[in-house]
This record gives structure tokens, sequence and C-alpha cells, in this order.
């Protein structure tokens, strides 16, 4: 194995690894709050990807629009499902949540199965953005520069959101003490559905740089990446932001490792080696890298 082609699979699994971790800190951000996990997370991304979709080839669309429009009527629909589905049980177990978040999950992926059929269809974008092109030693594409770039200015905003807003001091709050916070005057369903917008926001944008890399979209897209930006959350340490964005890149790198060095007989076994890797951590860390035992919730 030559080092260039290390990097370049060094460079393919930051690149996954940025998507994961745009996924991840939608879920870290409602569970730092809610302590739920909400599994709809990725099918939100499969609902904003179809609808973009929709967008680009029944109205013709610009690309940029197209997303404008699929983040507002993704966000809307994951509002939806916090006031019908979660907030009846915020009070509930954890247990029950986590129930709920799996039903979410299922009834989503099947009434887009209902609307757009089980198969794939293909999700091209404008090649000016999606033809590679020569970046050093590298080959890269408009979107794939997209993708470092998207993360880094999520993650800056995101940060001076939490530390420099007042909607941001109140998510912190909510995230040390949900009825110390609701005692002092925080508005808790406005923290809780914000968290949502955002969440909702970063997953369509998450949908689209990974459809847009496969080039194809199918009504359980966003299951299986969701459930490995779960697992970078966790790696991380679930509610911990700075955690999720490195489990992320930690399970990115490490996937897109196992996938180029590993004989082609097991590259197959992508998933399970990053769902083994989880486990591997939470035995050594059961609270993740940057994660705290925090005992009980108030």
């Amino acid at each position: 194995m030559n080092i260039t082609y290390f990097l370049t699979i060094l460079v393919s699994g930051l690149k996954l690894g940025s998507i994961y971790a745009i996924v991840a800190i939608g879920y870290s951000i409602v569970y730092g709050i809610l302590r739920l996990i909400n599994f709809a997370h990725g099918d939100i991304m499969t609902i904003g990807v179809y609808l973009i979709l929709v967008f680009m080839n029944t109205m013709g669309l610009p690309l940029f629009v197209c997303v404008l429009l699929s983040v507002a009527l993704s966000v809307g629909v994951g509002l939806l499902i916090e006031r019908l589905a979660y907030r009846p049980l915020r009070d509930a177990t954890e247990e029950t949540t986590l129930i709920s978040s799996l039903a979410v999950s299922a009834l989503l992926q099947n009434v887009l199965q209902i609307i757009f059929s089980a198969q794939r269809k293909p999700f091209l974008l404008p090649k000016s953005i999606s033809t590679p092109m020569q970046v050093g030693m590298f080959k890269l594409s408009v979107i794939n520069i997209a993708t470092y770039v998207v993360t880094a200015v999520f993650l800056v905003l995101l940060y001076a959101l939490l530390k420099k807003t007042k909607i941001g001091a109140a998510m912190r709050a909510c995230s040390e003490n949900m009825r110390a916070a609701r005692l002092m005057g925080v508005n808790v369903n406005r923290v809780v559905m914000f968290a949502f917008f955002i969440g909702s926001a970063m997953a369509v944008v998450a949908g689209l740089l990974l459809a847009g890399e496969y080039k194809t979209v199918y009504p359980s897209l966003g299951f299986v990446p969701g459930l490995k930006a779960f697992c970078a959350a966790v790696v991380g340490g679930i509610g911990s932001l700075g955690g999720a964005v490195t489990g992320a890149f930690v399970i990115g790198v490490a996937e897109i490792l196992f996938q180029g060095l590993m004989p082609t007989t097991m590259t197959a076994y992508r998933d399970a080696f990053v769902f083994l890797l989880m486990v591997a951590v939470l035995l050594l860390r059961p609270n993740g890298l940057f994660g705290k035992n925090e005992g009980g919730r108030s």
C-alpha cells in the first residue's frame, strides 16, 4: 500500500465523517435536552432528499432553491413529530420514548415507500458540482469540498449560538436541569422546538451531501447512516457536541479504512464493523470518549 492510496482513503473517511458529524450533532442536541434518542432523525434526512428530488425534477428549480424549500418542509415535519409523538411522552420513561421514536421511524419509511415506491431513484446533482476535479493528489468534486466547508460552518455557527445567544443559554440550561430551567422562566417547549428545528435542517443538508455522493435515494436511505451517526454520538459521549463530532470522524475514518484495507470479501461487513467499534469503545469507556457519568436526571 503506497502513501497516496492511504491518504486518499483518509480523505474519503474524513468526508464521510463530516456527514456523520452533521447528523450526530442533531442527535446530541435533542438528547442533551430531552434524553431522547430520536431514531426518526435519519428519516428526516431521507424526506429532505426526496423533496429536493421532486423540486428538481418536476419543477426544474435551481438546486439552492430546492434545498431551501426542502429544509423548510422537513423542519415542519420534524416539528410536527415533536408535537404529536414526543411532547405527550415528555414525562414518560426513556424506554417509552425510545419505542416511540422507533415507531415514528418505521412510519416515515413506510409512508415514503407508499408515495415513492421501494425502488431506488437516481439522485443526480448538476455536473458543475458533482464532476471530480484534480485537487493536489486527490480527485474531489465541488460537493465533496462543500461537505468539509458546510461541516466547519455548522460547527462555528452552532458554537456561537450556544455560547453567545439567549436561546443557546436556554438550551444549555435545559440540558443541565429541565425542571430548574422551567422554574426560572425558560420556555421549555420553545427550546425543544428550536432543537428540533436545528436538527431537522442539518439532517436535510446531510442527506443532500450523502445522496449526492451515492447518487441514489430510497426510503431507508437515512436509516443506517442515522444509526452510524448515533454510534458516533455514543462513541464521543452522547449529549456532548464536541464528542459527537469527534466520534463522527472516528467512525467515518475507521469505516473507510476498513473498506479500503480489508479484502474485498470483507467489505460487505463494514456496517457490522462500525457497530462492533462502538461496542469496543463502550467496553473501555462506558460514557464515551467525552461523556460524563451524570447518574439519574433531576
